[in-house]
C-alpha cells in the first residue's frame, strides 16, 4: 500500500491505517474490505449472505468511500454483485451512510458498516429507496451466481483486489442451500438488474486527504453497532 505519500499525523489517514490494520489482523468469515493500494480512501469489500435466508452462502461486492472529513462524517457505500436486495451501482440509503450524518457516530467503522449491511440484507425494504423486491428463488439464484466470480468493474487494479477478496470470501462461504418451489415466497420481482459498469455519476468523486478529525478508537467486540444512544440503524 502506498501509505509514504499520506500524511500519516492527519487524523483521517492515521484512523484509516488503523482499520486497515485491525481488518487484516483480525478477518471475519462474514466480510473482508481493503483499500486501493493508490488511494486508501476507496475500498472495496465483499459479504456473505446471512445464514438461514435466500441469500446464504451468496458472496456480495461492493464499493465504500470515505470522505476526507472520516471518522466525523460516514462513508458511502454501494453494492457491485446482482442481489435481489439492493441495486448496484447505487449509493445505498441507510441511517449508517452518507445519506443520513446526523446518525453516524465516529466510533463505528467500516466493520461495523459491514455487520449493518448484513443485517439489512434480509428485511423488508417497504419500497425504500434504491431497494429491490425480488422472489426469495430469484434471491437464491442470485446468490448462487455470486460464487463464481467477482464482477467486472474498474480498473485492473480495482478488479485484482476484487479478485482477491473473492477468493477468501469464497473459502468462508458454505454452500447454497436449494430452495424448493413450496418454500419460495409469492414477493412480485422487480427489474433485473444489469451488468455492472463503472460510473463516475453514481459512484461519485474520491476523497481528499485533507482536514479530517480524529475519532475514538473503534470497539470490535463483536463487531456490532452499538445502538444505546443512537437507536437501530434504519433504512431511508
Amino acid at each position: 500500500m502506498a501509505e509514504d505519500k499520506y500524511n500519516r499525523k492527519n487524523p483521517a489517514v492515521k484512523r484509516i491505517l488503523q482499520e486497515v490494520k485491525e481488518m487484516q489482523s483480525k478477518p471475519s468469515d462474514d466480510f473482508m474490505s481493503l483499500p486501493l493500494e493508490e488511494n486508501i480512501f476507496d475500498w472495496q469489500f465483499a459479504i456473505r449472505g446471512p445464514s438461514d435466508t435466500e441469500f446464504e452462502g451468496g458472496i456480495y461486492h461492493g464499493r465504500i468511500q470515505l470522505p476526507a472529513e472520516y471518522p466525523f462524517k460516514p462513508p458511502s457505500f454501494m453494492l457491485l454483485t446482482p442481489n435481489g436486495r439492493f441495486e448496484t451501482q447505487t449509493k445505498i440509503c441507510l441511517s449508517i451512510s452518507n445519506h443520513h450524518p446526523e446518525h453516524w457516530q465516529p466510533s463505528w467503522s467500516v466493520r461495523t458498516a459491514l455487520v449493518a449491511l448484513i443485517a439489512f440484507m434480509p428485511t423488508n425494504p417497504n419500497g425504500a429507496l434504491g431497494s429491490l423486491e425480488y422472489k426469495k428463488e430469484e434471491r437464491r439464484a442470485l446468490a448462487i451466481k455470486s460464487r463464481a466470480a467477482a464482477p467486472r468493474y474498474g480498473t485492473d487494479e480495482r478488479q485484482k483486489l476484487m479478485d482477491e477478496i473473492h477468493e477468501y470470501m469464497l473459502s468462508k462461504a458454505p454452500p447454497v442451500p436449494q430452495l424448493s418451489p413450496s418454500q419460495a415466497s409469492e414477493e412480485n420481482p422487480s427489474n433485473k438488474e444489469g451488468n455492472v459498469q463503472e460510473s463516475s455519476a453514481s459512484a461519485g468523486s474520491t476523497p481528499a486527504e485533507e482536514t479530517a478529525g480524529e475519532g475514538p478508537a473503534n470497539p470490535t467486540t463483536g463487531d456490532r453497532i452499538d445502538r444505546r444512544s443512537s437507536g437501530s440503524p434504519s433504512e431511508c
